[in-house]
């Protein structure tokens, strides 16, 4: 090996920390989604019976308020102390008890603030392990680091699919297994993972003639980009049964879940593809403009879509594209934050972006579809995601 390539390779994270740090995001994922998706709703139903709906309603919007303030606080806090790991750890082990203590609440009184305290325990992990990989993973890696985070929305759908497979476990089990599947997947990141010092990441950016201009204006547009996709896949996500249903009524509720396996699956191959030629070819924001380019065409062929058939290949199409934009824009956003020392709280304000769609799109939705119907909704949501193609057009290549 040669001076030169030995020094490329110092400058590279390896390959064992960025697997390790996969399955650890890949647990945060796990540590949400089949809780929120199937667990909780049993759950709520199960107390409330015909009046559930409207109380998850409720209890998904305190938790996702309480998820955006705490994702920011122990972001912050991750930056004050200069440490990652000891809050990850800590919210691994408290979100667990917490999960596996909501198999004892028999009343909603008593849930909603116990969803609440889950949300702030599980932040407090999600916000440090996000902002660690902004601390060690050099930009010449982002692509690929975007690339192995598509494998989090298709694990934390699988193990939906797992905890309540017939037989394997009793409601309340399933809540331990859950924790208990999170717990296997982050830990060993931070038990085995020891990367490589990247100190030059740590380093404040050198100072330009206007900050305001050079440094902020690409981290708002990378924030809003990521918005209005964010909004156009909360939308369907909610929805998309229904719109199926409203062109085949014989459409179930497994027909639909096989299409988003099929989109979560082949779009991780997809992520990796586009993200190690990012990194080959030092475009981290081509990826992304194609992805929500792809999206605006998807949704407006489903705007167009007549047949099922048509409907879900347009579907597809539009899933695909913004799971892989989904998927690499948060590594490359990594690379536009100006500020290392303020990291974590500057990631959890990005995750507002993930948190303030699903607040709006359900009531959005169900004022426009029952007078315009979903071609209307389709329509603008293609409008959303062409204009975060146009604004990353803009960007300046980084």
């Amino acid at each position: 090996m040669t001076a030169t390539e030995a020094g490329l390779g110092a400058q590279r994270q390896s390959l064992s920390f960025l697997w390790l740090y996969a399955l650890a995001a890949a647990g945060g994922a796990v540590a949400y989604v089949p809780f929120l998706t199937v667990l909780l709703p049993e759950r709520v139903t199960g107390f409330a019976g015909s009046s559930g709906v409207a109380v998850l309603a409720y209890t998904a919007f305190a938790g996702a308020i309480a998820a955006s303030f705490a994702n920011i606080g122990f972001g912050w806090l991750s930056d004050r102390t200069g440490l990652r790991r000891p809050w990850i750890f800590g919210g691994v082990v408290l979100s667990g008890f917490l999960l596996v203590a909501m198999a004892r609440v028999d009343s909603l009184v008593d849930l909603i603030p116990m969803i609440i305290a889950w949300q702030l325990a599980l932040n407090m992990m999600l916000g440090p392990l996000a902002a660690w990989a902004g601390d060690v993973v050099p930009d010449a890696q982002k692509g690929l680091l975007g690339g192995l985070l598509s494998l989090a929305p298709a694990l934390g759908a699988l193990s939906g699919a797992l905890v309540t497979w017939p037989g394997l476990a009793s409601p309340d089990a399933r809540l331990t297994l859950v924790a208990l599947i999170v717990a296997a997947m982050v830990l060993p990141v931070l038990i085995f993972g020891h990367p490589r010092p990247m100190p030059s990441l740590m380093e404040e950016a050198p100072p330009v003639q206007d900050p305001l201009l050079v440094e902020r204006a690409p981290v708002a547009r990378m924030w809003l980009a990521r918005l209005l996709v964010q909004v156009a896949e909360a939308a369907l996500f909610a929805f998309l049964l229904f719109w199926f249903r409203s062109i085949d009524r014989n459409v179930t509720d497994n027909d639909t879940a096989a299409v988003f396996s099929i989109v979560l699956c082949v779009s991780v191959p997809l992520a990796l593809a586009a993200g190690r030629w990012s990194d080959r070819n030092n475009r981290p924001v081509l990826p992304l403009t194609i992805g929500a380019g792809l999206g605006s065409l998807g949704l407006l062929a489903m705007a167009t879509a007549q047949t099922l058939l048509t409907a879900i290949g347009s579907y597809i199409l539009f899933g695909l594209a913004t799971s892989v934009f989904l998927a690499l824009h948060s590594s490359q956003t990594l690379r536009v934050l100006p500020r290392p020392r303020t990291r974590g709280r500057d990631l959890g304000f990005f995750n507002l972006t993930n948190t303030v769609p699903s607040l709006i799109m359900p009531w959005l939705t169900l004022a426009l579809v029952p007078v315009f119907g979903f071609d209307a909704l389709f329509l603008l949501l293609a409008a959303l995601a062409a204009a975060a193609c146009l604004i990353l057009l803009s960007m300046r290549r980084i």
